[in-house]
């Protein structure tokens, strides 16, 4: 019982800084001065509102399609500025780079806590 309260809190502070990525996303043009690109604007505000709805979806009832589903957003997160063609604008591929990265560890080490794994092995 004590290991699963302790693995809840765990998945919980790890969906609590996945919203705050996806607020850092979603705000980054504006933050950071690459407003001028309209490609790189839509897609942080999008993809860091995704982010957040949901990691915070998460948070009200855990299920593991939500962690999925936000490493799977984490990833293209990170492919992005190539994908779509802004990663020579500095601020906007580092600011993408960064956050899905950071959410896509967090989903990933949420998917481990569900599976009553321990972070280490220490």
């Amino acid at each position: 019982m004590l290991k699963n309260l302790a693995s809840d809190s765990s998945r919980r502070a790890l969906d609590v800084v996945n919203i705050l990525a996806g607020i850092a996303l979603a705000l980054s043009p504006w933050l950071l001065g690459y407003a001028a690109d309209a490609v790189a604007v839509w897609h942080a505000f999008i993809a860091g509102v995704i982010t957040v709805l949901i990691a915070a979806r998460a948070l009200v009832a855990f299920h593991k399609y939500e962690e999925w589903a936000n490493l799977v957003v984490g990833l293209w997160i990170v492919a992005a500025p190539w994908v779509l063609g802004f990663a020579g604008l500095a601020a906007a591929m580092w600011s993408h780079a960064i956050a899905g990265a950071v959410v896509a560890a967090l989903a990933a080490a949420s998917l481990w806590l569900a599976n009553d794994r321990p972070l280490s092995a220490a």
